[in-house]
């Protein structure tokens, strides 16, 4: 069996131990696999160990089925139900949102089932996204129920992960990592372990600051996706494109607005900044504010569907792309889930595509039976494919031409073309003005 000895260590790690084999657990379990450690992953879904034990995988990330195949030959990767002993535990399991709090029951779990074969001078890290003390006042207390100190008979480090869904296998190695310990010692001795497989820069601080980081991260995000999101609804208001607008103003070299949309999803950006909220509730106003504004965009898109079938008898609406972004199948928080409701619940006919999404809790159909008679189609996701339709022969199909484009990624005039009528989220212009008229400003340069 192959180990790996850290540098700086005095005996080689021989196992490792992920806890949480989805997004994130199942790249770093193979990731580890494919350099040299042995590596057992688990997870409470037997379906998904029983995939991976099979050297197979149970959610769409590019490269990602190449690598577990490798792991998997190499037999230093299987999987199971509950861990064992190890020289390192790594906790990679969900920290979803209820009520706008975090639930951190799969953290706990994970930990309490840790405490058994937890033995001394064992390294335990924390990857899961969590609230500020998570680390020093719920993980450590639950693995001291072993006996064992944390940070003086084991190390307790918080290393969160840092990679975006489609490019994870890529960003696991080159992006820079934080890591946190309850202990200087700690930090350093979870820096040993990262330092064999990231090739980004790699920074030591303590536990609370490195939850505090991630939170951070995509709460500037989140609030930035806010400020367009308002912005567009100004610009309805005032009779130009937002798309435009933004365009123009991201040519001054100290602004970078990001695009609006229908909502702001996935298990980061959406989930994050609330969990800032709720350990800070009276100072953390504007992160507040600015969650409130994305989740409230869904509604948004509900009322401008409502606009532009108002008149039609029994409409029927097609929802292109429920996962939260463009070519991933990750439908985490997605605004299409509370959409799709609120359509249902107004009466609409629905007919749900996605070309990435395998399982959806709506019956996913081919294009040709979700435009058949249709009278409005609605792109909530960027999906590559989404720009490769053929707009003459889809509006054969339906009822009303329409098409409401809540991500501006469309060429409208080749949907204009073919007679539609076309609605970009966040313009006020009229139809033939703003980005639509781009190819002649740049022939005008």
């Amino acid at each position: 069996m192959n180990s790996r000895q850290l540098p700086g260590s005095s005996a080689p790690l021989r196992k490792i131990c992920v806890l949480g084999l989805g997004y994130i657990g199942l790249p770093t379990a193979a990731v580890l696999a494919t350099h040299g450690f042995s590596v057992v992953g688990v997870d409470v879904n037997t379906s998904v160990v029983d995939t991976v034990n099979n050297g197979d995988i149970h959610i769409e990330e590019p490269g990602l089925q190449t690598l577990v195949q490798a792991a998997y030959k190499s037999e230093n990767l299987r999987a199971q139900s509950s861990p064992e002993a190890a020289d390192v535990f790594i906790i990679a399991v969900p920290t979803p949102l209820r009520d706008k709090k975090a639930d951190l029951t799969a953290v706990e779990s994970a930990a309490e089932s840790i405490v058994p074969v937890l033995k001394k001078e064992n390294l335990v890290i924390l990857e899961s996204t969590v609230p500020p003390k998570t680390v020093e006042e719920l993980v450590a207390l639950i693995l001291e129920q072993s006996g064992l100190e944390a940070g003086q008979d084991f190390h307790l480090a918080h290393c969160p992960e840092r990679v975006l869904p489609g490019n994870i296998l890529k960003e696991l190695v080159e992006n820079d990592r934080v890591i946190g310990g309850v202990t200087p010692e700690s930090a350093q001795k979870a820096k040993e372990l990262y330092t064999s497989f990231v090739s980004g820069r790699i920074y030591l601080t303590d536990a609370t600051t490195a939850e505090l980081v991630k939170l951070s991260e995509n709460t500037f995000r989140d609030v930035n996706i806010a400020l367009a999101n308002e912005l567009a609804n100004v610009c309805e208001n005032l009779e130009v494109d937002v798309w435009e607008v933004i365009e123009l103003a991201n040519h001054h070299p100290r602004v970078n607005f990001l695009k609006p949309g229908p909502g702001v999803g996935g298990h980061c950006i959406s989930v994050d900044p609330w969990f800032i909220v709720e350990t800070t509730p009276t100072v953390a106003r504007l992160i507040r504010l600015s969650r409130e504004i994305n989740d409230g965009q869904p509604t948004r898109v509900l009322e401008k569907i409502q606009e532009m079938t108002l008149g039609i008898n029994d409409p029927k609406v097609v929802v292109l792309g429920v996962s939260y972004k463009g070519n991933v199948d990750d439908i985490r928080e997605s605004p299409a889930l509370p959409l799709i409701q609120k359509l249902e619940e107004a009466g609409y006919r629905l007919e749900v595509v996605d070309p990435h999404v395998r399982s959806f809790p709506w019956e996913l159909v081919s294009l040709e039976e979700a435009f058949s008679e249709a009278d409005l189609a609605v792109v909530l996701t960027d999906h590559k494919e989404f720009q490769s339709l053929f707009p003459e022969e889809l509006g054969k199909l339906m009822r009303t031409k329409q098409i409401l484009d809540t991500r501006g990624f469309l060429d409208h005039e080749n949907w204009s073309d073919a007679g539609f009528r076309v609605v970009r989220l966040g313009s006020g212009k009229t139809e033939g003005f703003g980005r639509a008229t781009k190819k002649s400003r740049d022939r005008a340069s």
